[in-house]
């Protein structure tokens, strides 16, 4: 029997609800086909079956919360032989692959430890590890030769691998250990190191109609207490002309129409941003507070604010720099449409390095755009309105794009701050200086 656990997928999700089975008890399943789709706070994920068998019993039936770590389905896998014939024999054992989501290590090449330990030879046993185990190995330091799993079939789990490093650590007798390093936190929780604990209110008094709150909002409550509670946010205001890009604009409208696309000013926006960032390239890093260090991204993947009826969303657009302006619209355009579908994969939300949200959409000028932890900066921009300003020592009506630019103060200093918006302003100023780029 295979008991196949909601795992850890990545990007700080730590709970889901079932959505669909498209499984019942008593099916069978192929190794890789979809068994459940769940809703996360993020992203629907579609979770394949990590063997082939039939199903035994579900851990949770459709509406029901889960968490990582829980049960998700008990899958037989004594009749894998009506899917793929007969099982190998041991003699070709060392070729065989692992299940789907696990690893199973070559003996070929294999990374070196920080500190030498004696091993089994690897032709002598297979190691299987799940990416999960392997990362933490990697983060730790930890030989994943070292460990003996405890998992089914050996299987590494985490556990053994915390086990390992804690052991490591222990000095022997007359033996000085230096330090090991911990893990470098990827995402921040609310620990009394990190964070303040919130004051708890009870409100069980309180009379009103009451409502939970979706997965999405939670996942927004969760990163905006982060982020102010970590970040020393300072935001600065500017506005500037862009008459030309407007005109600009307004009268290629059928070329936008020839590359099937909606022109809207966000790709200009992006494309003056990343220009920007390569200019100032403090602005596209973020700050790892263990260590103490600044992290400069050599790739620029542009986070979109979306609003959507379940809350706000911030996919990004991967190398916006090697997009071209219809291209950035496209990829714009679809992100959208994702979004508002729920079709946004884990990929779509990862790695962002800077983040532009549209206050003008909502009919607003200006805003204080909270940042998206852990990246150092976000761009607001406001409704383009037609004022009068001078202009040759005319007075000449123009149209008008009010931004706010929010930084972390721990690493961004009103003077950088400055500097960038100015450089932005330089960039967007010129259309046709962005459509060449």
């Amino acid at each position: 029997m295979y008991d196949f656990k909601f795992a850890d997928i990545g990007e700080g999700i730590h709970e889901g609800k079932i959505l669909k089975w498209n499984y019942k008890i008593g099916d069978a399943v192929k190794e890789g086909e979809t068994l459940v789709v769940i809703e996360t706070d993020k992203v629907n994920a579609e979770i394949p079956s990590p063997v082939s068998g039939t199903l035994k019993s579900l851990g949770a039936k459709v509406g029901d919360l889960i968490h990582v770590g829980q049960t998700l389905v008990i899958i037989d896998e004594q009749n894998i032989n009506e899917f793929f014939g007969p099982a190998k024999t041991a003699v070709q054992e060392s070729e065989e692959a692992g299940v789907v989501g696990e690893l199973v290590v070559s003996e070929e090449i294999i990374a070196s430890s920080i500190e030498q330990a004696p091993v089994e030879k690897v032709s002598e046993r297979k190691i299987i590890a799940s990416p999960v185990a392997r990362k933490l190995a990697s983060e730790l330091g930890v030989d994943i030769r070292t460990v003996k799993g405890t998992g089914e079939a050996g299987r590494i789990m985490k556990e053994d691998i915390y086990r390992t490093f804690e052991a490591r650590k222990q000095p022997k007798v007359g033996e000085v250990t230096p330090e090991v390093p911990l893990p470098k936190v990827i995402e921040v929780e609310a620990t009394p190191s990190s964070v303040p604990l919130k004051p708890r209110v009870d409100l069980s008094h309180e009379v009103g109609r009451r409502e939970k709150i979706s997965m999405v909002r939670k996942a927004i409550v969760k990163s905006m207490t982060i982020s102010k509670q970590i970040i020393p946010h300072t935001t600065l205001l500017d506005e500037l002309d862009v008459t030309d890009l407007v005109n600009f604009r307004t009268s290629n409208k059928a070329l936008a129409q020839d590359h099937q696309v909606k022109l809207t000013y966000m790709p200009f926006v992006i494309k003056a941003a990343v220009l920007a960032l390569k200019d100032y390239p403090l602005f596209n890093a973020s700050f790892d507070d263990v260590a103490e260090e600044i992290i400069y991204k050599d790739y620029y993947n542009i986070g979109i604010a979306i609003d959507t009826k379940d809350g706000l969303i911030v996919p990004n657009v991967k190398n916006a720099d090697r997009l071209g302006i219809f291209q950035l619209a496209k990829k714009v355009e679809e992100l959208q449409t994702k979004a508002q579908n729920k079709q946004l994969v884990l990929e779509d939300l990862a790695k962002g390095t800077f983040s532009i949200t549209n206050f003008g959409a909502f009919d607003a000028l200006y805003g204080a755009p909270i940042i998206k932890h852990p990246e150092l900066a976000i761009l607001g921009i406001g409704k383009i309105t037609k004022k009068p300003i001078v202009k040759d020592n005319q007075i000449v009506i123009a149209d008008i794009l009010p931004i706010s630019l929010t930084v972390d103060h721990r690493i961004i200093d009103g003077a950088d701050a400055g500097r960038f918006s100015i450089r932005f302003k330089e960039y967007l100023k010129n259309p046709l200086f962005l459509l060449m780029n």
